[in-house]
């Protein structure tokens, strides 16, 4: 029992996959917030207060990407993809939007920045549509 939690080798290898899920979930509830009318004005607005381009479109962008990324982890397809729409997406907010205040405000959307590196650099796993259509053994 100790070796096993001594070695580097991981305990249970699709167990990123779980965890990839719950995270894809949790990105489609944020993005879902889409479709709330007045979240999005919300938004718009803060974005038009830091200045920033098409600050009434913007949000719009970004909460799709949540909505989209966050589907596309769930299933597991083009997760490679959709992490660096991700990573992008949550640096922005991160960054401009909440100024990198990473140690006090800002947690959650920095850590979706750093789980969506993580599938970017481990990519799906065999829990996934990407495992099934695109590593075909020869």
């Amino acid at each position: 029992m100790t070796n096993s939690l001594l070695d580097s080798k991981g305990v249970w290898e699709n167990g990123l996959a779980v965890i990839r899920v719950i995270i894809g979930i949790f990105l489609i509830y944020h993005g879902a917030q889409i479709f709330a009318t007045e979240d999005m004005k919300g938004y718009g607005q803060w974005l038009t207060d830091l200045h920033v381009p098409m600050a009434t479109f913007m949000p719009y962008v970004g909460k799709a990407a949540a909505l989209l990324g966050g589907l596309c982890l769930v299933l597991g397809l083009f997760t490679r993809m959709a992490s660096i729409v991700l990573a992008l997406n949550f640096t922005f907010i991160t960054f401009v939007m909440g100024q990198g205040k990473i140690f006090t405000e800002n947690q959650h959307p920095f850590m979706f920045v750093l789980f969506s590196l993580i599938f970017l650099f481990v990519g799906p796993g065999r829990w996934s549509l990407d495992y099934r259509m695109f590593n075909k053994e020869k």
